[in-house]
């Protein structure tokens, strides 16, 4: 799935900035989530995926740096480290813990989105799904093959069609997480999509179809009632 506009998360603790990068950004064509906290900001980072990183140094609960740095155990995704310091040696611990840029507050909007545009040319695009760097993800007796486009169920290929091994890799990826509905047709069919949500339903019955023992009783993929779906990693 190809977004239509790429994704910036600001990792700020104060609300000033954040509403005027959400604005600008927003009025530059990105979209924008906020992440108030360190911990916030490795959890939207996980759900979201987003394309370019805003990471304050100073933040609640979990520094920017340390953030950096766990994001960076298993992604490439762009950088900027945000900061009201501008010491050398501030600029210097950022890069060595892995940021792709740099910048001061106060600084001009225009000049940091054009550094946003810039680090984005310089890194590839990463897929939407964290899993998409391994070549196969297997849970209980499910293999997926994301660079064969295949999946193994019981040993057994079964033939799935690109959006339910969209929506399969989404869940296998995310095994014994409960994913909201709304979280799954935003990854799977895209933040814009505007057509019937039973569309998703339609779609778990037929992969319940194909990877469970019995449809009508389902111990693969659960659903949670009021909230979303589950890959259960124990059967």
């Amino acid at each position: 799935m190809t977004r239509t506009q790429p994704i910036v998360l600001i990792a700020e603790d104060e609300e000033s900035f954040i509403e005027v990068l959400t604005l600008g950004l927003k009025r530059e064509g990105f979209l924008v989530e906020a992440a108030r906290d360190g911990e916030e900001a490795l959890r939207k980072f996980e759900e979201f995926r987003p394309d370019v990183i805003l990471l304050d140094v100073m933040l609640p609960r979990k520094s920017g740096l340390d953030v950096c740095r766990e994001i960076r155990l298993h992604s490439k995704v762009p950088i900027i480290m945000v900061t009201a310091k501008s010491t050398e040696i501030d600029t210097v611990v950022g890069l060595e813990v892995g940021a792709d840029d740099y910048v001061a507050k106060p600084y001009r909007l225009k000049e940091l989105v054009a550094r946003v545009r810039a680090v984005m040319r310089r890194t590839p695009m990463e897929p939407d799904s964290s899993t998409k760097q391994f070549e196969t993800i297997e849970v209980g007796d499910i293999i997926l093959d994301t660079s064969k486009h295949e999946v193994k169920v019981r040993g057994e290929v079964v033939k799935v069609p690109l959006k339910e091994f969209e929506l399969l890799e989404f869940l296998i990826s995310n095994p014994g997480r409960v994913l909201t509905r709304e979280q799954i047709i935003d990854r799977v069919w895209g933040p814009y999509y505007s057509g019937d949500t039973k569309t998703l339903d339609v779609h778990i019955k037929r992969l319940r179809s194909k990877v469970e023992i019995d449809p009508s009783d389902p111990k693969v993929i659960t659903t949670v009632r009021g909230l979303g779906y589950r890959l259960e990693t124990s059967r």
